[in-house]
């Protein structure tokens, strides 16, 4: 209540971060999650990436997804721990095996750029798909990609439109500008000059300087 100001309650970030602190102490996962969210951000404590890790850590070991994540990606970025590729993915996977779809598109960025993994296309579509399936865009938009090039996938031109729209329908740019690129030479869908221009348009309103 105190995080959010809800029921009646004046938000109140530094009183939120004592009772999720006491709660943490006496091992609840989610209040765990929820200190290192604080302290991550700076939220009613001072703003400490290792203390942020350390909370983070305890509620990822009791298999809290959400907190695996961003283990995961304080490994990435080197902040409050040391800069560790391979951990992050390790810990990208075991949020991701339990169907977080932000992990799921991390892991799969990993495999595809070869960052704390060998480099493998195939596993990298797969864990895109995996978090593409829950809507995540930007996977869908990589995906699409994937099957627009042939990496770690049989080429399909068909597959990429699908992918491309998906995310493109939610705004991602990127994917407007592909899905458009399709429609100007009639891959994977029916050749149509005036569909292209609609989604290079709609990429150029968003500031897309490609379209």
């Amino acid at each position: 209540m105190y995080r959010t100001g809800r029921e009646g309650v004046e938000r109140d970030d530094k009183e939120a971060a004592e009772w999720y602190r006491r709660a943490g102490e006496q091992g609840r996962a989610e209040a765990q999650f929820w200190l290192g969210q604080f302290y991550s951000h700076g939220r009613g404590v001072a703003q400490d990436y290792a203390i942020a890790a350390e909370w983070y850590r305890q509620a990822a070991e009791q298999d809290h997804a959400r907190a695996q994540c961003r283990l995961g990606w304080l490994y990435r970025s080197g902040e409050g721990v040391g800069q560790d590729d391979k951990e992050g993915a390790e810990w990208y996977r075991r949020a991701g095996e339990q169907g977080h779809m932000e992990a799921q598109y991390r892991l799969g960025y990993l495999y595809s750029h070869g960052q704390g993994v060998a480099q493998d296309y195939a596993v990298a579509a797969d864990w895109y798909q995996r978090a593409g399936e829950q809507g995540h865009a930007r996977a869908q938009y990589r995906l699409g990609r994937l099957y627009e090039t042939g990496r770690g996938v049989s080429q399909d031109y068909e597959a990429a439109a699908e992918w491309y729209r998906k995310a493109a329908e939610q705004g991602h740019t990127e994917a407007q500008d592909s899905l458009g690129d399709l429609y100007l030479h009639g891959q994977g869908v029916a050749q149509d000059l005036t569909s292209a221009v609609e989604w290079f348009q709609k990429a150029a309103e968003q500031g897309h300087t490609l379209a």
